[in-house]
């Protein structure tokens, strides 16, 4: 989907995705002293929202100006810097520079080519000592999980998500797939969705 297609997703629904963060963001994050972030498609905001809401001064970007408008709107004054950029050409600004603590990217599906543009510039964000984290659609979910995308080429393993970063120095604190329990909602029992966790510290080259 390009960005006139998930502005008009974003536009013919109150909310696409809910107001609270993603579980494992919430969870990888949460210890971590608050510093600079940057929220690589973004969306709505809820992952930005939440790490602004814990202290992180947080550039939020997105191809989808519809989506940034209704995540300015939910953040109040939460410290949110909102950029309409894509996430695969997205660059700092000078000022800012590799200055990052954190960079999240947050279930982006993109064929290989263009994820792997999308890590590198999540990447080439940090500063030496910051903190990677990816969190996607795992590969093993088509077969073996449920709901979420179901084009192969979107999908991703953490062994992909290492290969993008291939001689980068850095230091792995997760790289593997992890079990979300989706409630069934009608009284049944709940399903698992398999889920890609990269969670990365980058050394100093």
């Amino acid at each position: 989907m390009d960005a006139r297609a998930w502005d008009d997703r974003y536009a013919a629904t109150e909310l696409v995705w809910s107001v609270t963060p993603n579980q494992f963001v919430a969870a990888e994050t949460a210890t971590l002293p608050p510093g600079r972030a940057v929220d690589l498609a973004a969306g709505e905001g809820r992952n930005a929202i939440w790490l602004a809401q814990q202290g992180w001064s947080v550039t939020a970007v997105d191809f989808s100006a519809v989506g940034l408008e209704k995540g300015r709107r939910l953040a109040g004054d939460a410290d949110v810097t909102w950029v309409c950029a894509d996430a695969t050409t997205w660059v700092p600004d000078a000022e800012v520079g590799a200055s990052y603590d954190l960079a999240v990217l947050a279930y982006l599906q993109l064929p290989s080519a263009q994820r792997r543009e999308a890590v590198r510039r999540a990447w080439e964000a940090l500063r030496p000592g910051g903190t990677f984290l990816l969190v996607a659609h795992d590969t093993t979910n088509l077969a073996e999980g449920t709901g979420g995308p179901q084009d192969p080429a979107v999908l991703m393993s953490a062994a992909d998500v290492l290969g993008d970063l291939a001689g980068e120095p850095y230091e792995v604190l997760h790289a593997d797939r992890v079990a979300r329990v989706v409630p069934d909602g009608h009284g049944e029992q709940d399903r698992t969705a398999w889920d890609c966790l990269v969670r990365l510290v980058r050394r100093a080259g």
